[in-house]
């Protein structure tokens, strides 16, 4: 926005006070011909909430008139948090809290402006003044929304009921807590659904606090809690479709199924080298191989090679439109959401075993003792000679038995073809010369790990579970995975790459794009710190890396390690991307881009595309159909904001998955006849109502309520960590394990009650 800066800086003045549209256009000496351009620049910047508009169409900075204007997030209890857009111009730069009868007619994830409290009483209905109530919140900051922005949606999921007189929707995400009041269905040209039905509401404009909102439906997606409308509910929420555009699949019919002779001119030949993938069990696209020769001095050459989507997806094509507008593959429980069409993704440029494919790729030089000495760039074509799961390259790794390795665990439920040759069918040199190569990799690996460690890279890995589903699309297992040296192994390497990458194109000066992770904000350290002190742990000073290392080791150990971890988490800031190298906090890097998995991420394609003036700067010939671009700071800095949204969307989508896969997964143990499943589960906090427990296989949170306890009568300690048996004396501790049985599943409150078991 051309006017922005100018206007700021107006309303920054010392004699500035709350003016007009008008007044400011002369006050700024706005020419006639660009007054209209002006007017609507001031809309979108209110809309941004960088200036508000007061009584009789003042305009000024929010902080002039005790306003912060941000994203307002409700809790289920109806209270709320505004957490401001930006710290600047704010009359708070922290978040603010909201109590549930000062919400106004906001709704989850609305841009909102609200007023701070003043430290007078205010009045009540009855005109008694009243102090605010403590919210029980570290904010110290509390106010009221006096108006709506934005609104975060036009239409939500949610599961049709009947009242007495009257049909409503319950919305799926229990942070809207107004229940949204429809018309019978089938009437006025709506759909016809039933109760019990998940539906598509469309909202109409909400005017009154003390009336529910009210809605038509539009749609109808299936019975509620059924997989198919669950799923695709999630894809309404976040904007998802599994569907590409007709232009874009008729443009996918022009790609070819096999690397031609033509395709492969002009790039190093590496198809001769030892190369191979290591990649999950159900993985269906390859975007990376490692390859690994012995130099003629004695050094060991890792080559990284990453699919080349570039030469199949040009600037401006239609397939490059909407693999910018989606961002991202989004990775839903059982299913993905790919950015690109399935003839890419899992075709011609998944780098399968046995097919020739064309990568970029990154070479780094070892010597004999592990040390990395130099780094080369190039446009490859490679033929992958296996294909190997996590688990299969942990055992060549730890196991010396060949039968060993080749009884390594399949995929379960595994078909013929979609992991490549069987190792039982290698022959004992075949499988010998794999075992080697794979073992030389982590031992450059775990030398490059410990370097990084000890350079300050923190080790943010949290554990993770996988849900996996049946046929019928349900939950039907959890499965946790390990962060083994197998994972680590290819972390190291992808690292290694996109920093090589993100050096070598900062020296050169190319604009391009980075991925940042700022500095942490030093308040929000020190209260975690403070935090942690609540749970035992005692640290010091968080803004230096020694003490985050050991504040992190300090963790592992402690029986809260999980939830302990999410909260380290939330005290640092989100990486995004940016067109500025401004480093990354948490990898202690200074130069770090994305460039290993174009596939799935926009970011890493715009960066392939820079590559090749990065190799064009180095005197190497790039292949032909690669020709590099060169991008404005202005494009780049939009394309790293539209990406940072669109991941951030997809990671909501991602958990949201997951939390409706584990309501399901419970819900059907419940069904399930016979003896219960028992859980291992940590005791992460103590209330006088019950236990909140941690499932240490699911990392599922619920409660042990207090009436489920029977053989005693319990009551919370004067110190408010253990429940203590008035009669027997028996004892539940924070940090305690117990083993629980599922008690309750409440879908819509997505809440899971838990027991103890017998």
């Amino acid at each position: 926005m051309i006017f922005q800066e100018k206007t700021i800086t107006h309303m920054l003045g010392a004699e500035f006070t709350p003016t007009t549209p008008d007044d400011l256009v002369t006050a700024l000496k706005i020419a006639k011909g660009e007054q209209d351009k002006f007017l609507a620049e001031l809309d979108e910047m209110q809309t941004k909430g960088l200036i508000v508009r007061l009584k009789r169409d003042r305009l000024c900075l929010p902080k002039d008139a005790d306003l912060v204007t941000g994203i307002i997030y409700f809790r289920q209890t109806g209270k709320a948090t505004v957490r401001p857009d930006t710290k600047t111009y704010q009359a708070s730069p922290e978040p603010v809290a909201i109590r549930s009868d000062d919400t106004g007619l906001a709704m989850h994830g609305d841009r909102v402006v609200a007023r701070l409290d003043s430290d007078r009483p205010r009045r009540g209905r009855h005109g008694k003044g009243r102090k605010p109530k403590d919210t029980g919140n570290p904010i110290n900051k509390t106010g009221r929304v006096i108006r709506i922005l934005e609104r975060a949606r036009t239409s939500l999921p949610g599961t049709l009921k009947k009242a007495r007189h009257a049909f409503y929707v319950i919305p799926d995400d229990p942070r809207i807590i107004q229940d949204i009041i429809v018309p019978s269905p089938g009437t006025e040209g709506t759909p016809k659904a039933r109760v019990g039905d998940k539906v598509i509401v469309k909202l109409f404009e909400w005017t009154q606090r003390h009336m529910n909102p009210e809605g038509e439906i539009v749609e109808v997606l299936g019975r509620t809690h059924e997989p198919m409308a669950e799923y695709k509910a999630i894809l309404h929420k976040f904007d998802l479709d599994p569907d590409f555009p007709e232009e874009v699949m008729r443009q996918v019919e022009n790609v070819p199924d096999k690397v031609s002779a033509k395709a492969a001119e002009g790039r190093l030949d590496c198809r001769d080298l030892m190369t191979l993938t290591i990649d999950p069990d159900d993985a269906k696209d390859f975007d990376d191989a490692i390859s690994l020769e012995k130099l003629d001095d004695g050094n060991w050459r890792v080559g990284v090679h990453i699919a080349d989507v570039n030469a199949y997806v040009k600037p401006g094509s239609p397939l490059d439109i909407e693999a910018s507008k989606r961002g991202n593959s989004t990775y839903l429980t059982g299913t993905v959401i790919p950015m690109l069409p399935h003839k890419l993704s899992n075709g011609i440029c998944s780098l399968v075993e046995d097919e020739d494919r064309l990568t970029k790729a990154v070479f780094l030089d070892f010597t004999p003792q592990a040390r990395l000495v130099a780094w080369q760039f190039a446009n490859t074509v490679i033929r992958s000679n296996k294909r190997l799961t996590y688990r299969q390259a942990y055992a060549m790794m730890t196991e010396s038995d060949l039968e060993q390795i080749r009884n390594a665990p399949l995929p379960p439920k595994h078909q013929t073809g979609s992991i490549g040759r069987d190792l039982k069918s290698l022959k004992n040199a075949e499988l010998q010369d794999l075992r080697k190569t794979v073992r030389k990799l982590w031992s450059f690996a775990e030398k490059m790990r410990k370097g990084r460690m000890k350079d300050g890279s923190l080790d943010l890995d949290m554990p993770e579970v996988k849900i996996f589903v049946d046929e019928t699309g349900a939950a039907d297992r959890i499965e946790s995975i390990h962060n083994d040296e197998s994972h680590q192994l290819i972390e190291e390497f992808m690292l290694a790459a996109n920093e090589a990458v993100a050096k070598e194109i900062k020296r050169l000066n190319i604009p391009c794009i980075y991925r940042v992770h700022d500095e942490p904000d030093a308040e929000k350290l020190d209260e975690f710190r403070e935090y942690l002190a609540t749970v035992g742990i005692t640290v010091g000073d968080l803004s230096r890396r020694r003490e985050i290392t050991k504040m992190l080791n300090a963790i592992n150990n402690h029986p809260q390690a999980y939830t302990l971890r999410i909260q380290f988490l939330r005290s640092l800031k989100q990486a995004c991307y940016r067109a500025s190298p401004d480093g990354h906090y948490g990898l202690s890097k200074n130069d770090y881009t994305h460039f290993t998995s174009p596939i799935r991420r926009y970011s890493d394609l715009i960066v392939h595309r820079v590559f090749e003036n990065l190799l064009l700067k180095r005197g190497i010939d790039s292949a032909p159909e690669n020709l590099g671009i060169v991008y404005t700071q202005a494009k780049l800095e939009s394309i790293g904001e539209h990406l940072s949204i669109t991941e951030r969307n997809s990671t909501d989508a991602e958990r949201e998955s997951v939390k409706v896969k584990l309501l399901e997964y419970f819900e059907r143990e419940m069904a399930k006849s016979g003896k219960k499943t028992v859980f291992d589960a940590v005791i992460t906090d103590v209330k006088n109502h019950g236990m909140f427990i941690e499932l240490s296989q699911s990392l599922a949170f619920g409660l042990v309520h207090i009436s489920t306890l029977r053989d005693d009568h319990y009551n919370l300690s004067p110190d408010g960590t253990k429940l203590v048996g008035k009669r027997k004396g028996r004892v539940y501790r924070l940090g305690q394990t117990i083993p629980v049985v599922t008690e309750r599943v409440d879908r819509f409150k997505r809440q899971i009650d838990f027991a103890l078991a017998e």
